[in-house]
């Protein structure tokens, strides 16, 4: 089985939990059949690190972790073929982390630049979620592709558009992350943000198990 190491979920084992059922709902709604277990890490050192180790020890995995940052152009050519790109790259130049010796770049996926990055591409499901004192006008313009929003706009354009709900606080990461992760809908996201799209296509590759040819 296919296990993906993925950035959040705090420390405490509900959150984990949450972060686990998001990223696995997430992925059934995205038409992923064969879901890779999904391993709750934390923060995005121990999602490497985690990655690191089962790499070394010869299991399948995948790792899923912010950018927080742009994405270099010449990490993501061709443009065209996303299956080329080089996350591994910019994890380098960002992080300062090595690619396991034996790692691909279709085992390194970026959510660019940040989780909630993908909430900006269903603002349906946000209106529906805050419900009464939403104001989507203070989100980044509609027509603004969600990956170059810079990640510290995009969690305080949450908190302002949400401030004056009345069932609901202001968006906190903790409270609500998951919850709406959940609740999105990938097809939105994935025509929204390239590096999703390359997400869940790769790995729709990595789980698919080949047909066998029946020559008799």
């Amino acid at each position: 089985m296919v296990k993906l190491y993925v950035e959040g979920g705090g420390n405490t084992a509900e959150l984990r939990a949450a972060c686990r059922e998001g990223f696995t709902t997430f992925m059934t709604q995205a038409g992923i059949s064969a879901r890779p277990r999904v391993v709750a890490c934390g923060s995005r050192q121990d999602a490497y690190e985690s990655y690191c180790i089962a790499v070394a020890n010869g299991e399948k995995a995948v790792l899923l972790v912010d950018s927080e940052g742009t994405v270099a152009p010449e990490h993501q050519q061709p443009k065209e073929q996303p299956g080329q790109w080089r996350p591994w790259l910019h994890l380098e130049a960002q992080d300062g982390w090595d690619k396991p010796a034996s790692a691909q770049d279709t085992d390194c996926h970026l959510i660019v630049q940040v989780l909630e990055s993908w909430f900006l591409a269903d603002r349906d499901t946000l209106r529906a979620f805050f419900g009464q004192g939403f104001q989507e006008n203070a989100l980044p313009a509609a027509n603004r592709p969600i990956e170059d929003v810079p990640k510290n706009h995009v969690y305080s354009a949450l908190e302002q558009a949400t401030r004056s709900c009345k069932t609901k606080p202001a968006y906190s990461k903790g409270k609500h992350s998951f919850k709406l992760l959940a609740k999105i809908d990938p097809a939105k996201v994935m025509k929204a943000s390239p590096w999703a799209k390359r997400f869940v296509e790769e790995l729709k590759k990595k789980t698919t198990t080949p047909k066998l040819i029946n020559l008799g």
